[in-house]
């Protein structure tokens, strides 16, 4: 099986889809299965182990969020390369340029495609106030994804919203977690004892530093709680993006920020926190919630979007039901006021997580595959 991916981030951006990516990869070469990726030239080195079969395609910052690429795809020089490849299937994994590319490539070559839906592009337009283009980007939203023969959504929530709005072809592929890098194992008290955190609950917040992610909200809230606990609890933030210096200049006390962290050292971040706090409400999955609850940690959370696939109120976190500061002001003081809810919340997270194996999700994913590049060779045999 020969799989070719278009995708507008890949490594070394980091975000849930450049992370989802990397593990399919891997599930591909463990498996055997070729593969080939046109992806975005970022400028800087990626240390991804199969960066010998990207090929790069030169782009720059886009204008409303500079850590998305806007590329320019040279279509006579990458169909010479897609023409030695012989791709069995396509896969688009968003729906930008490069995207768009594969998508003609694999219309004017008749090979299989599926595409795999990742972002609420239509909510991030409200928080950078272009709301206006909602109507517009739906509407190429459901044009770009009805050509596909299989549209992969991340979560039950995602996969009926886009039903809703007409989309076709619509399956679920779902995510997972290696949670023998996510555990509480990498908890390191030097980690704690650094950040002056001893005997202090600390919270945690991991993602990218940006206004669709809500965090205003999440601060609002610490400030709150600082007044009334300050001697008692903590805020690290791990991660960066286009809000950061706004983030910064109006962090209140006992807030730390660590910038993006990989690797074993965002495993010992998650663990050596103690509970995870994440105040948005535009994820199609969210897959630091299932990282946080592998790493031990309860979660308190908006019930909204892809986070009700992994958050089940009082067993491995706290949900709260309206994006409201009063609400997530009072989930997170009860979590810091109830010693044993909190422990309790935290075993449950880990046995919950322990049930999400990446190797499920990647074989349910390869049969589709299988499937659709079975049935368009019939229909070619069927055809000729």
């Amino acid at each position: 099986m020969r799989i070719a991916i278009f995708t507008d981030t890949f490594s070394p951006q980091i975000n849930g889809v450049t992370k989802n990516l990397d593990l399919l990869l891997e599930y591909f070469d463990n498996y055997g299965i070729e593969f080939i990726v046109l992806a975005p030239n970022v400028g800087s080195v990626s240390e991804n182990e199969y960066e010998d079969k990207v090929v790069r395609i030169n782009s720059f910052d886009f204008f409303l969020y500079p850590e998305l690429k806007f590329s320019l795809p040279n279509y006579f020089k990458f169909k010479k390369i897609l023409a030695e490849f012989q791709a069995d299937l396509i896969h688009l994994v968003t729906p930008f340029n490069i995207g768009l590319s594969g998508l003609y490539y694999a219309k004017h070559n008749e090979i299989p495609l599926v595409a795999s839906y990742h972002t609420n592009f239509d909510q991030y337009l409200e928080y950078y106030k272009i709301k206006f283009l909602e109507e517009a980007a739906w509407k190429y939203l459901k044009w770009f994804h009805n050509q596909a023969l299989c549209n992969y959504c991340p979560s039950r929530d995602t996969l009926e919203q886009l039903k809703q709005r007409g989309f076709k072809n619509l399956d679920i592929w779902g995510r997972g977690i290696k949670a023998e890098f996510f555990a509480p194992s990498y908890r390191d008290l030097n980690f704690r004892k650094q950040h002056d955190l001893e005997g202090k609950i600390v919270f945690l917040y991991v993602g990218r530093l940006a206004k669709e992610k809500n965090i205003s909200l999440l601060f609002d809230s610490f400030e709150r709680l600082n007044k009334k606990y300050q001697d008692r609890i903590a805020l690290i933030v791990t991660g960066d993006g286009p809000q950061a210096r706004e983030l910064k200049n109006t962090a209140s006390t006992n807030i730390i920020f660590t910038g993006y962290q990989t690797g074993e050292e965002l495993s010992k971040v998650y663990a050596s926190t103690d509970v995870f706090a994440f105040p948005s409400v535009t994820e199609t999955y969210g897959n630091v919630i299932i990282e946080a609850m592998s790493s031990g940690l309860p979660v308190v959370a908006i019930m909204a979007g892809g986070i009700k696939e992994n958050l089940i109120d009082g067993y491995n976190g706290i949900a709260c039901y309206n994006n409201d500061l009063t609400e997530f002001t009072e989930k997170l003081e009860r979590i810091i006021r109830d010693n044993k809810l909190r422990k309790k919340l935290a075993s449950n997270a880990r046995k919950h997580a322990l049930k999400q194996n990446w190797d499920d999700v990647f074989k349910r994913l390869l049969s589709s595959y299988i499937k659709i590049i079975k049935e368009n060779k019939s229909l070619s045999n069927i055809s000729a």
